[in-house]
């Protein structure tokens, strides 16, 4: 495998993890659909070919993962895989960024800075300071979107997108993380109408 293509492999697997991040409130998700879209007439979903995180010539394990997970989403919502006459299409884009974050922190000695042993000076007044430090972390945040995209019209339908610090366990683990973030996205979709109606 040339460098290229091991390059790729790599964004791609960390991409796939995206959505976890390190906080325990986990990645922010954001979708929207257009007001155009006419989802009380659409019941039937393919993907698109080649998908947008295929971009090595091959569809990668992150893609694999991504088919899988979507259509179980969408099937529990109502919605009939058919690659014949799809009423939406469906596309992934992943992405990684390398981040910074500076964080300041106090050098004074420790019974001058703050609040000191018991908090006496809570409310009252702080401590001498004796300087601060400056710490760079870096990051990786990711951001995995979806696309629902209207066949016949050719016009984006939905889209959900999540945007987190890449964890750890994330990059370890990819399969759950990425299972556990699509079903959040596509918990958003409109169900389909004959799914959505009471009997």
């Amino acid at each position: 495998m040339n460098t290229a293509l091991r390059r790729t492999s790599r964004l791609l697997v960390l991409a796939g993890c995206a959505a976890l991040a390190a906080c325990a409130s986990g990645p922010e998700i954001r979708t929207d659909a257009n007001p155009s879209a006419r989802f009380s007439e659409y019941s039937t979903f393919a993907y698109f070919s080649p998908l947008a995180t295929d971009k090595a010539g091959y569809e990668s394990v992150l893609t694999a993962r991504l088919k899988e997970a979507t259509r179980r989403s969408l099937e529990a919502r109502g919605y009939v895989y058919s690659e014949s006459d799809p009423d939406l299409l469906v596309n992934f884009y992943a992405n990684v960024e390398d981040k910074q974050e500076i964080r300041t922190y106090s050098t004074g000695p420790t019974m001058g800075v703050g609040y000191g042993y018991y908090g006496y000076r809570r409310g009252y007044y702080a401590g001498w300071n004796t300087g601060t430090e400056v710490q760079t972390v870096n990051y990786k945040e990711g951001t995995l979107t979806i696309d629902l995209v209207d066949a016949r019209e050719k016009m984006l339908a939905w889209q959900g997108q999540a945007e987190g610090r890449v964890s750890k366990e994330a990059r370890k683990n990819p399969g759950p993380a990425i299972d556990a973030v699509v079903a959040e996205i596509m918990s958003a979709v409109p169900a389909r109408a004959a799914e959505a109606s009471p009997q």
